[in-house]
């Protein structure tokens, strides 16, 4: 079973499939690396695709104590999996959780970043609902530890942007639900206290965000509420970036809709391979509606 160490000496275990151009692949807290399985059957047809698990998501190591965990943790782990492959820059690819460490990835290391694709990224985000979001990663973890993982999976499983998966796949969400089944439950509840609840808000990273320059797509499900302002946001801070909404979807977009989350990063990347993803012209900034603004 392949792994690879990180700097404060945690076995992360990951996979790899196919030839060509790297990509990283950086699950949600839902899921594992195994959730970009239709990703991974697709690109590693003219890509390196490589999946991993974060750490306390086995078989990976699970660290004792919620100080292992952390957004910096999560965020330098990619920066692991690149040095330990030896690649010098990849795509790559984050949904939700993975999306807050992809794009932290890139803030702080863009010249490891070939590009960044921020998919479902956005929960706990605005400063109206952030300690609404403290108080419900608290109870969950409380949860988690008290009921075990086999059994907090059935509710959380069926959230509010979970039922489009289960809707449309059945079949597919009962896959989704029984691998969320066998996480473990000590690295779920510490991964949801160190990592979740106190990740810093989007809206504290503006100035970083208007800085960057690595192309950036920005992919939401169109009903997964807690992520449409913060994807707006993010398009507006990042000159970068691009904004896709996949319709009728939830959270879980790259399983709910893999052939467009699929369409849509395969154009990105050849796009920015291509050199011909550019920033955002300034004439498109403005705050007048028929024309450009006089200030």
């Amino acid at each position: 079973m392949p792994t690879l160490k990180t700097k404060d000496g945690v076995n992360l275990h990951y996979q790899e499939a196919g030839t060509g151009t790297p990509v990283i692949f950086v699950h949600e807290f839902a899921g594992d690396g195994r959730s970009w399985e239709p990703q991974v059957r697709y690109f590693s047809r003219s890509y390196h695709c490589i999946t991993f698990n974060a750490r306390g998501y086995p078989p990976s190591d699970v660290p004792d104590g919620p100080n292992m965990y952390s957004q910096d943790h999560a965020r330098d782990d990619i920066l692991a999996v690149l040095d330990g492959l030896g690649i010098d820059a990849a795509h790559i690819v984050g949904l939700s959780m993975g999306g807050f460490a992809t794009l932290h990835f890139g803030l702080e290391y863009p010249e490891r970043a070939l590009s960044l694709i921020v998919a479902g990224c956005g929960y706990g985000a605005g400063p109206d609902v952030r300690a609404q979001f403290v108080r419900e990663t608290e109870a969950a973890a409380h949860r988690i530890r008290a009921e075990t993982m086999a059994v907090f999976a059935e509710t959380y499983a069926a959230g509010p942007a979970r039922v489009q998966l289960q809707n449309k796949d059945p079949r597919g969400w009962e896959e989704f639900k029984s691998q969320l089944q066998d996480h473990s439950t000590e690295g779920s509840a510490n991964t949801m206290l160190g990592v979740q609840r106190l990740r810093p808000s989007l809206y504290e990273l503006e100035d970083k965000m208007r800085a960057l320059k690595v192309p950036t797509l920005i992919m939401n499900g169109d009903e997964d509420e807690p992520c449409l302002d913060a994807g707006l946001f993010m398009k507006r801070c990042i000159l970068s970036s691009a904004l896709v909404l996949l319709p009728l979807t939830g959270h879980a977009c790259n399983l709910e809709e893999p052939a467009l989350f699929n369409q849509f990063a395969d154009d990105f990347f050849h796009r920015v391979e291509a050199g011909s993803w550019n920033l955002r012209d300034p004439r498109s900034i403005s705050d007048g509606i028929l024309s450009a603004s006089e200030r």
